[in-house]
């Protein structure tokens, strides 16, 4: 029997506080509902149509959602995406996805939404907890790029993980903020190469970027970096900033990435 202790049940509540079920089979949905109740769920809504459920994101604000990945008037992946790449304040909860359908298209499709967990039917009350014990307790980096927004990736499912690493790249040389701030280059450099496909998605992801390195860069004393940076903002604060009014200064902040990176860059 999987047991949570009340420190961590305490510590759960706030994710638990208004869960929304996005799920076309109501009683599926019952079901998930009457597991959550001895987590100490706050309060539930339930949508079967994920264009409702949207609606619903926007007036609940939900602090947990779990999908179900298909279904009829759903797609899981889709509605993912919709509220990761919306303005609602939701938009960075945790979203658990549901599925009898675990197969490897069906668990990359669900990585690269944004989701933050999978869960595979029939599953127990012990891998229910297991799931929101993950996203409540072990909060992972969130992504903001043109071609995926969502938490890190590289920490996807993490409730059936037990290891150090998945990846060797996952501690590089250099520590955590090293690597943080080669990860906000790379975004940003590819944000704004993209930026034509998706403007208002590539400003997010540039204005994302330039807060996370200006906190790195005031954090190392890097004053060539915090200048730049500077500069970018700047920028940014333009009512409605260009591709090109935002090429300069984007390419003096990624100038100053390590020299490894910046060849990566340029290949």
């Amino acid at each position: 029997m999987f047991t949570t202790d009340a420190k961590s049940l305490a510590r759960m509540a706030p994710t638990l506080k208004r869960v929304l079920i996005v799920d076309p089979n109501a009683t599926a949905a019952k079901l998930l509902a009457e597991s959550l109740k001895g987590l100490g769920v706050g309060e539930v809504v339930h949508r079967a149509d994920g264009r409702v459920a949207l609606d619903a994101c926007r007036d609940f604000e939900p602090s947990l959602i779990f999908t179900e990945y298909r279904g009829p008037h759903l797609d899981g992946e889709s509605f993912a995406k919709a509220v990761r790449r919306s303005s609602l304040a939701c938009r960075r909860v945790p979203i658990i996805m549901i599925t009898a359908e675990a197969t490897a298209a069906s668990i990359l499709g669900a990585r690269d939404s944004g989701v933050h967990e999978f869960l595979r039917k029939p599953y127990t009350s012990g891998d229910l907890t297991k799931r929101v014990e993950v996203v409540s307790l072990k909060p992972r980096n969130w992504i903001e790029a043109v071609g995926y927004v969502g938490p890190d990736r590289r920490r996807f499912n993490s409730g059936e993980y037990a290891g150090p690493r998945k990846r060797k790249a996952d501690a590089p040389k250099g520590g955590a903020d090293v690597a943080a701030k080669d990860q906000a280059m790379r975004i940003l450099a590819s944000a704004h190469k993209q930026f034509d496909s998706d403007p208002m998605q590539a400003l997010r992801a540039i204005r994302e970027q330039s807060t996370a390195l200006k906190a790195l860069s005031m954090k190392a004393s890097d004053t060539p970096l915090v200048i730049a940076v500077s500069e970018l903002e700047r920028a940014l604060m333009d009512t409605q900033p260009t591709k090109a009014a935002l090429a300069a200064p984007v390419a003096a902040v990624v100038a100053l990435a390590a020299p490894e990176t910046l060849a990566e860059l340029a290949a």
